[in-house]
């Protein structure tokens, strides 16, 4: 797994340039300002809804949209990963590294997590860091000249829909990472897709795809329902079953 090093003064400066402006309250998460989502509430796949399978039909083939590739980790000396893009969407197949960035948590703090950092990119509709350990988000990397996820509709609380295996989960864009490496997602969102959440020693070393909606941001950032609902109905759209 990656060391986030690099992603100390990244994420800082992420959170100044691109720290979204305060949104209505919700309920969301554990500790996120509302009531409390059951563990794995929503995660269940229901009939009618995009499966796995008809996602990654979707995005076989890549019409590139950056200018160049990414590294999956700060140690690897191969940049090979791009970020491909559809008339709907943004996409990118890569590893996934655990962001538990944000608000100290149980779960996330500097004793589980040596590079922790208090700070998001994108912050809650209260004006503070997200929490990782409870919102399912999906790190992008910082504007560059290979690619400003911004100049493609996207950005803090933009609907992504993440695939590993045969699960399919949503979730938002929640916070920015150093600019040369991709691959990277929260505490919650690894749990949700059964990987291995802990930010030292855990997530997926390959197989997962990121789709990121374009023009899809939700409000508040931090609602997780809506990002499921919303994320449910883009899905259906993006695979022809509108």
């Amino acid at each position: 797994m990656r060391t986030r090093m690099l992603a100390l003064t990244s994420a800082v400066c992420g959170a100044a340039l691109l720290g979204a402006a305060a949104l209505p309250a919700s309920a969301t998460g554990p500790g996120a300002g509302g009531g409390q989502e059951p563990e794995g509430a929503g995660t269940t796949a229901v009939e009618g809804n995009a499966s796995a399978a008809e996602l990654l039909a979707e995005v076989r083939a890549c019409a590139r949209i950056s200018k160049g590739a990414y590294r999956t980790d700060s140690g690897s000396s191969k940049a090979t990963v791009s970020v491909c893009g559809t008339k709907d969407a943004v996409f990118w197949k890569a590893d996934m590294d655990i962001d538990c960035d944000g608000r100290k948590t149980k779960a996330c703090n500097r004793r589980t997590d040596p590079y922790f950092l208090p700070e998001t990119a994108f912050q809650s509709s209260r004006g503070e860091p997200l929490d990782s350990a409870a919102l399912p988000h999906v790190v992008v990397p910082g504007p560059s000249k290979v690619w400003d996820h911004r100049k493609s509709g996207l950005t803090g609380g933009s609907v992504v829909a993440v695939v590993y295996r045969d699960r399919v989960r949503y979730g938002v864009i929640g916070d920015t990472g150093p600019t040369g490496i991709i691959g990277e997602a929260s505490y919650a969102m690894a749990k949700t897709l059964g990987i291995d959440a802990d930010p030292s020693t855990g997530g997926a070393e390959s197989g997962v795809t990121y789709i990121a909606f374009k023009d899809s941001r939700i409000s508040p950032i931090e609602s997780r329902a809506r990002a499921r609902s919303r994320g449910a109905e883009l899905a259906r759209e993006f695979v022809g079953r509108s």
